[in-house]
């Protein structure tokens, strides 16, 4: 993996996508180019809709669909009903590095690379950093109430968080 990989991981609501909408304009600002890679838990999740032709196609058993236009494409790929999760190596394959600086990720909580945690103490849900090293700053919407030696940010300073990613992410 020759780009930078940098996780948002938290519980849900906790605000990761709130977050990265704010932080992904800041970054392409400086003509960062990002990837991005969202998990869902939602197993039969859809980025096309019932009654479009691509939908009706891969309803009828088109295993992969590509839908393209001089603007986009989108590659959805059935997977077997006893596969696995896909891990976030086997997604990594699917994007053009060449045209990419930073891969930004929303989730995959468990796997080991650099992650930023969400948290918010009102949710009362617990800290991941005390158990995952990979954990390498936290944004808080109350910074005062967490004691540790990583950096805290305040969720409402996005641009303090894009200057520490491009500080300690992308490369010089």
């Amino acid at each position: 993996m020759t780009i930078p990989v940098l996780g948002f991981v938290a519980y849900s609501g906790t605000g990761k996508t709130t977050l990265l909408l704010k932080l992904i304009p800041i970054l392409k600002k400086k003509n960062i180019r990002i990837g991005m890679i969202k998990h869902t838990h939602h197993k039969k999740f859809d980025i096309d809709h019932p009654g479009k032709d691509s939908y009706r196609l891969r309803q009828a058993g088109a295993e992969q669909m590509l839908v393209a236009s001089g603007k986009r494409w989108a590659l959805m790929v059935e997977m077997e009903n006893k596969l696995d999760e896909p891990n976030l190596e086997q997604l990594l394959a699917h994007l053009n590095q060449d045209k990419l600086d930073l891969i930004l990720v929303e989730g995959f909580k468990h796997e080991n690379f650099p992650k930023i945690e969400v948290h918010r103490p009102s949710l009362d849900k617990p800290l991941l950093f005390p158990d995952d090293k990979s954990i390498i700053a936290i944004v808080c919407d109350e910074p005062s109430s967490i004691v540790t030696t990583l950096p805290i940010f305040d969720m409402n300073q996005p641009d303090l968080i894009a200057k520490f990613i491009e500080q300690s992410i992308l490369p010089n």
